[in-house]
């Protein structure tokens, strides 16, 4: 991980995604929610707000911000285009990469993964299987997460309805990047589900909705960060 930005493990990544409960001014709410938890508990809490949202939301917290996306493109001629010195500069220290709903080509994820460290930002792979976690391992990103999109939104956990894509992971993962940070996602939305992916040798969870859209984020957050001493 990046000497710039103080990362430990277990840690939970927050994506906002485009949901209006994590939207403009409820965008940094909830940032100061996680925030919040994180000042209580000692568990690293990260988020990653949308684009419009990374400055306020930086400028509001001092947990790590995350960018949902960065183009694999240097400055210049790309209109529309996420520029990785443009999110930097608004306050992200850190890039998801290849999430299933912005899914990139290899080529694509090995640019963006090499542009996120030469601009000094933590790479996040998001990966579908156990075969494209270990080929996103030679990339050398500092964090694979595990999401069988099947899974993403449902509340059904894969840490609890597939404990071998997440123990196949981290398997095949480990044997050709030792050092990487592997998270699980998809469904996740109770604090068991954080206890058993923790159990399963990862070493945190990407989480969207059950968060974001949960009647009382920061009692989710604050159980989510409790079970990941238990």
């Amino acid at each position: 991980m990046k000497n710039t930005v103080k990362f430990q493990t277990p840690i939970i990544i927050v994506n906002f995604k485009t949901y209006l409960e994590a939207t403009g001014r409820k965008a940094v709410e909830l940032a100061e929610k996680a925030e919040k938890v994180t000042r209580e508990t000692n568990v690293c809490i990260a988020v990653a707000p949308q684009f419009v949202d990374i400055a306020r939301v930086a400028h509001a917290v001092e947990i790590p911000v995350f960018a949902q996306h960065i183009d694999p493109i240097k400055p210049g001629s790309c209109t529309g285009h996420v520029l990785a010195e443009a999110v930097k500069e608004a306050g992200a220290v850190g890039t998801l990469i290849n999430h299933s709903e912005r899914q990139l080509k290899l080529a694509h994820i090995d640019a963006t993964v090499k542009l996120a460290r030469e601009t000094d930002l933590v790479s996040c792979v998001c990966v579908n299987n156990p075969s494209v976690s270990a080929a996103a391992a030679t990339l050398k990103p500092d964090i694979v997460s595990i999401e069988p999109p099947e899974l993403i939104g449902t509340g059904v956990a894969v840490s609890k309805a597939q404990p071998e894509v997440v123990t196949d992971t981290v398997k095949l993962v480990r044997g050709i990047n030792p050092s990487v940070t592997i998270l699980c996602g998809a469904g996740i939305s109770r604090g068991e589900d954080v206890r058993v992916a923790l159990k399963l040798k990862t070493q945190g969870v990407l989480v969207a909705s059950g968060i974001v859209k949960a009647k009382d984020p920061y009692s989710i957050l604050r159980e989510f960060a409790d079970s990941t001493k238990q």
